[in-house]
């Protein structure tokens, strides 16, 4: 496998995952500092532009952080990245990882880039702020489902690796701090694995 990301983006949950496969894999940088996700090159491994991208053993390449933990799970079922097939437990992941990245996903592109998105003469502060809002209020609803330790019940699955990823995004430290009491937990006991905790580290720090 080779990730293609940077550190602190949807490269981590690709990592993350294929660390808790003990799957063997390389990193290559693709600066969002530097822009490089809009190079040629990266181009034409994933023409949207975005990170992460996952090139497979056999050269196929997968893109979308959902799809890629997914992709991982179903290649590695020993992982214990899923709970087992066509149980509740695993339509509950799906669930959660679907809510991610369709209702939280759009909304850090927003917070991150909102020049980008804001009509000509409107102050792009304003958008942002509200795109803020709009996670912080996902984020609470990801929060009152935490089972604990681990979001599903039935433990640790790659539910976890992504909401902790998105609790690390956007939403303010303090807030964080004040709001989320469990997700930081989780995140905590994300960082403590054996596998993907130092991962989580060298992404996010201790």
């Amino acid at each position: 496998y080779t990730v293609y990301g940077d550190l602190r983006s949807g490269a981590f949950a690709a990592e993350a995952a294929l660390a808790e496969a003990g799957a063997a894999y390389d990193f290559e940088l693709v600066s969002l500092e530097n822009n490089a996700q809009k190079a040629p090159d990266f181009l034409a491994i994933n023409p949207t532009g975005k990170l992460p991208a996952l090139r497979l053993p056999g050269g196929e390449i997968v893109t979308e952080s959902a799809a890629i933990l997914l992709t991982v799970a179903d290649r590695h079922p020993e992982s214990g990245l899923l709970p087992p097939h066509a149980s509740f437990a695993r339509a509950e992941a799906y669930r959660w990882i679907a809510f991610m990245a369709s209702e939280i996903y759009p909304m850090v592109e927003l917070v991150d880039y909102p020049v980008r998105f804001s009509p000509n003469g409107t102050d792009p502060e304003i958008l942002k702020a509200k795109a803020r809002d709009r996670i912080r209020e996902r984020m609470l609803t990801i929060e009152a489902a935490i089972a604990g330790p681990w979001l599903l019940a039935t433990g640790f699955s790659a539910a976890d690796i992504y909401a902790a990823m998105f609790s690390r995004w956007s939403v303010g430290k303090e807030w964080r701090e004040a709001s989320l009491p469990k997700l930081n937990a989780l995140a905590e006991a994300l960082s403590q694995r054996p596998k993907s905790g130092p991962v989580w580290k060298r992404h996010f720090g201790g």
